[in-house]
């Protein structure tokens, strides 16, 4: 019987505590924007739509502890974007990683296909159940600098940025299972549809949670319209909300507004 020579191929990917934070296709978004200057011309380069390459951007600069890539507002695509030195050290450290890493791969094939024959296929659907995807809009990582337990429920805050924490409610089993405790490393997870906007700084609500930012992108849809919110760390936040909710407010692309969301609707992750 003949042997049959296995190679394993992978695509580098760069994990956090709070889930993937670099892989290709953001790596070479990276590139490009360092290439043109301009984020449209870097998402047609990779290839990838204006609106998801401007997502993924804002994904990096939540995740990172400093942001990847600056934009400035102004002109019909919001303006230019510019590569920091921090994007640019990401991407060198990215490419050598990835030589690293193929070369591991290759001597770990080598390894395999001398030795006795490998399940390749059970191997492939634990590193699939071992992945984990999700449909939150919302990702934010930090820091936890206060618990407060109550008699069924328990507080958590994180520390985003200097200006800006999370308040999270989850459930005591939540927390003890999490083995929460001051200065762990978490992810914050918030459906968009869960956001409110305001633009009113005098108007209170009993919603924990309010991140000021300015307004960096509408995408309108058939209904409703996904609003950007960026924060003065780089950092941004994502509502989907009503065109009458957009006229109402007069929610237009370099005005301030807040994004509101209740405790209870942020969950929280935690990797191994």
């Amino acid at each position: 019987m003949d042997t049959i020579l296995h190679r394993l191929r992978g695509k580098l990917e760069v994990d956090t505590e709070f889930g993937t934070f670099l892989g290709d296709t953001r790596i070479r978004l990276l590139e490009a924007v360092d290439r043109h200057g301009s984020i449209s011309q870097a998402a047609k380069a990779v290839p990838l739509s204006y609106k998801a390459a401007w997502d993924a951007i804002d994904a990096m600069n939540n995740l990172a502890d400093q942001p990847l890539v600056l934009r400035s507002t102004g002109g019909k695509n919001g303006g230019g974007t510019l590569l920091t030195e921090y994007g640019k050290k990401v991407i060198a450290l990215y490419r050598a990683l990835e030589a690293e890493y193929q070369a591991a791969l290759d001597r770990l094939t080598a390894s395999m296909n001398d030795g006795e024959a490998s399940d390749f296929k059970q191997f492939s659907r634990l590193l699939k159940r071992m992945s984990m995807k999700t449909s939150a809009r919302n990702q934010f990582a930090g820091h936890v600098v206060g618990l407060r337990e109550g008699h069924v429920d328990y507080e958590v805050r994180l520390k985003l940025d200097e200006e800006n924490e999370i308040v999270a409610v989850i459930t005591g089993e939540s927390a003890e299972t999490m083995g929460l405790s001051i200065g762990m490393e978490l992810n914050a997870l918030v459906k968009s549809s869960s956001v409110l906007l305001l633009n009113d700084s005098s108007v209170r609500t009993s919603a924990r949670n309010h991140l000021w930012g300015e307004i960096t992108r509408i995408h309108d849809g058939p209904v409703n319209s996904e609003i950007t919110l960026a924060m003065k760390s780089g950092k941004s936040v994502c509502a989907v909300v009503t065109h009458d909710s957009v006229e109402r407010l007069g929610l237009a692309v370099g005005e301030q507004a807040c994004a509101v969301f209740k405790a209870s609707a942020v969950i929280l992750c935690k990797y191994a």
